[in-house]
């Protein structure tokens, strides 16, 4: 048996105040709790559809900003750790800062540079280094609100072009926001994925197209670390009460937040 751990990245920056940016001493650390704690590495796709045997881990990086090469890869590979980037892909080659909402409100001030995305080339870098590039569709929009054409485009438009930069099977989506709903599950299997994630607000049982995430965000310090990551709260977030024991984590003291800090999306 396995026990399957998915975490959930975005940013990583000494200097945006971002919630969803971890610092790469932050980053380091839990990640070095993970391995003193027996867990073993794997993309997201082998952690889902074929996981080694005992604790397993996927670290994975939602949006595909540049600081994921820049600053969590150093980190990664010093600890010989692989890793998943979910990309959108209409951004990427694009030039300036990605925008949607939750992040668009960064774009005019002195953290834009932190919007940028990685390029196709910077992604080839990441996978011939062993991480995974999966899709966050093409313009990270609430896909429950699209009529099927659209969410069509978006998520086999994604894949397409992923596969087609990269010259490797695109196998793993993450979901915007975390929205998706039957219809959106039914059409991510059309277009071709076989795993797919959502976010840790959406508590449930695991599912090869719906898997739960531990987000990690820049308040996080090592006790709210633990507690998400513990999995005894993760197989408790997953029965008909998560919801309730959601609402008591979100309650729980964190790390002060940084000044100028935004509220997180994905």
């Amino acid at each position: 048996m396995s026990d399957v751990l998915v975490l959930c990245y975005h940013a990583v920056s000494e200097r945006w105040p971002a919630e969803l940016a971890v610092t790469p001493a932050a980053l380091d650390e839990q990640l070095r709790s993970l391995l003193a704690r027996g867990y073993r590495f794997a993309t997201f796709h082998e952690a889902v559809s074929a996981p080694p045997t005992g604790r397993v881990v996927a670290v994975t990086f939602d949006d595909g900003y540049r600081s994921v090469l820049d600053a969590a890869f150093p980190v990664l590979s010093g600890l010989g750790v692989p890793a998943t980037v979910f990309v959108c892909t209409d951004f990427v080659d694009r030039g300036g800062a990605m925008s949607w909402r939750g992040i668009s409100d960064w774009a005019g001030g002195p953290y834009a540079s932190e919007l940028a995305a990685l390029s196709w080339a910077e992604l080839r870098t990441l996978g011939a280094a062993g991480w995974e590039v999966g899709s966050h569709t093409r313009t990270h929009p609430f896909l429950t609100a699209l009529a099927d054409g659209p969410l069509e485009d978006e998520l086999v438009g994604s894949r397409a072009r992923c596969e087609e930069a990269l010259g490797v099977p695109c196998r793993s989506l993450a979901y915007p926001y975390g929205d998706f709903d039957a219809r959106v599950v039914e059409r991510a299997a059309a277009a071709g994925y076989t795993a797919a994630c959502a976010l840790p607000t959406r508590a449930s049982a695991a599912a090869p197209l719906a898997w739960p995430r531990a987000g990690v965000y820049r308040r996080d310090g090592r006790v709210s670390f633990r507690l998400k990551t513990s999995p005894t709260l993760r197989r408790l977030r997953a029965l008909p009460g998560g919801p309730a024991l959601d609402r008591v984590y979100r309650a729980w003291p964190r790390r002060r937040p940084e000044p100028d800090a935004r509220p997180r999306s994905s």
